[in-house]
This record gives structure tokens, sequence and C-alpha cells, in this order.
């Protein structure tokens, strides 16, 4: 049984990975077209894709995380055609939250200026924020067919997607950067480009799919009713992933308080970089047991999903392992790759292992914030976050940088404090789980519609 649930994780993990990988490599590739127009194009494109991510996209991504529970369950409990309901939900919330969010982004220049940022800078990302508000109200939509189908175990489509999207974006960035002369306007309006083409290969797919005929019976006026149940567990998602994304802006932010800045930050920007690649992997993995425990919670198999969280953090501390050594033997390399400073490269080396011991625990707190997720207790989860980086990690970075001098070593240090303490307290919740009460919670959730946390309250 156990091997057997190790093949269906990997199965899930592998594609969902491979999808994570290449959906990132779409910024990527623009911020790339857009550092060849100059230094001042690219930092205010880095600076617009960080302001992006902790206002809307982050925003978004973590409310679709909802889906994780509410078509999982669903899905697994056997009603299927609630999986569409769901995603029209979905959809429609997120695009009303787009709207104020995109009035922000249209004032996004104004509003770094005001933050201290440099005038020049400012008003670049300014522009380039501009023409992603495009991408923003792709990317909801495009995030809930994703979600739609992951919890329904189709993830194939979804990394076949997201690979030809990202084959074809050097293409249309090339287009509209160079050809037609858009400069970093171009590179903004190619994301946008990018998920509206994406969105629209899931939708085809799920439109003609035989997989999704009992899923998807076409648009229905029952994902009108039911919207404040489904904020109810979405705001508590979005809280989950929001805080602990807004933790590592953060730091990038304190790094440019410390005696010489260019050099902290440049090196702590570096140190992200490797962390953000090895989390996409480790988030596969979460995705993929928060698919697991929701299938089996909502039809009733408690043991089976007993089972697969005790299999995920085995397999989550194998993964850690492997990324974190990797990274380690390869400390004196990996600078080099992002920086000809004979600073950096000599600083880089002394902060991997930092780096190695955080991957280490990224990929035990991804998968047991996936088992949170798929039991639908996004509410603890967004508590325990918010304790263990607001009330621990960065007061403890700040001391150690500052009190103590550790400098971007000590805003690291503070850093794993939190990611320990966070994975200490998912651990221990997981841990007093009663798998035959959350199974019959879920199956009363499925045919009662009641978001998890309330039916939580009704049935204490």
């Amino acid at each position: 049984m156990m091997l057997s649930e190790v093949k269906k994780q990997l199965r899930l993990a592998g594609p969902l990975v491979a999808g994570f990988l290449l959906q990132y490599a779409v910024q990527m590739i623009s911020v790339m077209f857009v550092g060849h127009l100059g230094e001042l194009e690219l930092a205010g494109a880095a600076v617009a894709t960080s302001f992006a991510a902790v206002t809307g996209f982050g925003l978004l991504f973590g409310m679709t995380s909802s889906l994780d529970t509410l078509c999982g369950q669903a899905f697994g409990a056997g009603q299927q055609h609630q999986l569409g309901v769901h995603k029209q939900r979905a959809m429609l919330v997120l695009a009303l939250v787009s709207l104020p969010v995109a009035a922000v982004w249209a004032c996004a220049g104004k509003i770094l200026a005001l933050c201290g940022q440099d005038p020049e800078i400012a008003a670049s990302a300014g522009r380039y924020i501009r023409w992603l508000i495009p991408a923003l109200f792709a990317f909801g939509p495009l995030q809930c067919h994703v979600r739609f189908l992951q919890t329904q175990n189709a993830v194939v489509p979804v990394m076949l997607s997201s690979g030809a999207t990202a084959l074809a974006h050097p293409g249309v960035c090339w287009l509209l950067v160079r050809r037609l002369g858009l400069g970093s306007r171009g590179a903004a309006l190619a994301n946008g480009v990018a998920y509206l083409a994406n969105l629209a290969f899931l939708a085809l797919y799920v439109r003609v799919s035989p997989s999704c005929k009992t899923t998807w019976q076409g648009f229905s006026s029952e994902a009108l009713r039911g919207i404040a149940g489904f904020l109810k567990l979405a705001m508590p998602s979005a809280l989950m992933m929001c805080i602990e994304g807004w933790s590592f802006e953060l730091l990038v932010l304190l790094s440019g308080l410390l005696p010489h800045p260019k050099l902290e930050t440049a090196v702590l920007s570096i140190c992200f970089n490797i962390n953000t690649f090895a989390f996409m992997v480790s988030s596969g993995l979460g995705v993929a047991i928060s698919i697991r425990v929701s299938n089996e919670l909502g039809a009733g198999r408690a043991q089976s999903a007993r089972l697969a969280t005790h299999v995920v953090k085995v397999l989550a501390f194998c993964l850690g392992m492997l990324q974190g050594l990797v990274v380690v033997l390869l400390r004196n390399i990996l600078g080099h790759a992002y920086s000809n400073s004979k600073e950096v490269t000599k600083y880089t080396p002394r902060m991997l292992p930092f780096v190695a011991a955080s991957i280490m625990l990224d990929c035990q707190q991804s998968a047991l914030s996936g088992v949170v997720r798929g039991c639908g207790w996004q509410k603890r989860g967004a508590f325990i976050n918010l304790a263990a980086y607001y009330l621990v990690g960065i007061p403890a970075a700040a001391t150690f940088a500052f009190v103590c001098h550790l400098r971007g070593m000590g805003l690291w240090f503070g850093l794993l404090c939190g990611l320990a303490v966070q994975v200490i307290l998912l651990l221990s919740i997981t841990l007093c789980i009663n798998w035959d009460k959350e199974a019959l919670m879920a199956k009363d959730r499925v045919s009662s519609s009641t978001p998890p946390e309330e039916m939580s309250t009704l049935n204490k």
C-alpha cells in the first residue's frame, strides 16, 4: 500500500513540478528581454514584477488554492458536477477582486515613489506594471482552470499547456519588444498573451475532453450562490500564502538598510532566486498531497488519507536532503552564474549553506501545508504562518542582522528560525488529525457546500 501511494504521489508531482517551472519561466523570459534594453528598464521590470507578485498574482493564486479543498473533496465524494460550479464561482470572485488590484497597479509608479523608491525606477516600474494589467485578468481564470483539472488528477494537460506557452513565449517577446518596438511594455504585454493562450488551451480541453464531461456541464446560475461561503475559505487561503511571501519581500527591503547595501541586496537576491527555484519543486509535492488528501477524505477513505500524509513526509525529507546537498556541493559555482563581481562570488558561498537548510525545511512545510489545504484548515495555516514569520522570523532576522551585526547572514538565519517554527507547528497539528472525523466532516461539507472552517465550528 505504501509503495502504491508513493507511485500515486510521484505521478502527480512530476507533471506538477514541470508545470510550475514552466509557468515561472514565462516571467523570467520577459525580464531577460527587458534586461537587454538597459539597466533602468531591468530595474523597473524587477521592481514591478515583485510589486505585482505581492499585490496581485500572489493574492489570486492564494485564493484559488481554496479549490484544492472544495474541488478535491467534491471529486473524491463523486459529486463531480460541483467541480464546475466551484470553478465558475471562483472565476467570478477573482474577476471582481482583480478590479481594485488593477486600479492599484495603474497608480503603482506613484505608490513606489511615495515609498522611497528612486523616481526613475518607480516611473519605469509603473509603465511596466500598467501593461501587466491584461495578464492580471487572464491569470485568475487560468489558475481556476488549473486547480479544476489538478484536483481530478488531470495534471498532464496542465503541464503540456504550460510547456507550449513557455516555448512560444520567447517568440512573442521578440515580436512585441523588438519587432513592434514596444520595449519593456511589450515584455509585460507578452505575459498577458502567454496567460491568455494558456487559458484558451485549457478551456478548450475542458470543453472537448471526455474526462471532463461529468465535471463541466456548462455555465450555471448555481455559481452565483454560496459566494460568501467561498470567500470564508478563499481569504484564509490567500492569507496563508501571502503572509509567507510578504516576509521574503520584507527581508529584501531590510537588506537595503545594511552596510554595503548593494552587495547585501545582490547576494540576498541570488539566494532568493535559488530558493525560489527549489521551492517550485517542493510546491509540486505540496499540491500533489493536497489532491491526494482531499480526494481520499471526500471519498470517506480516512486511512488512505492518513497513509498519504505519512508518505509525503518521507518524500519531502528525501527531496529536501537531495536539494540541500546539491546547493552545498555547488556553493562555489552558483554565485558565478549570477554575477562576475568578486565580492558577490566570494560572499555567496558563505550564505548558501543557510539556503540549503531553508530548502530542506521548505520541503517539509510545503508538504505539510498541502495536507492542511487538503483538510480545509487554511485558517489555521494562516495563523501559523503569521506567528512563525511575524512573531519569530522577522524580529529574529532584524536582531541577528542589526543587533548581532551578522548582516545578510543574520537576515537569512532569522528566516530559518521562522521556517523551523512553521514546520514544528504544522507538524503538530497534522499529528493530531482525527482522520475518521475529517472524513465525516468532508462528507457533510460536500453535501452541504459548507466551508471547512465553518463546518469545523458547527461540529464543535
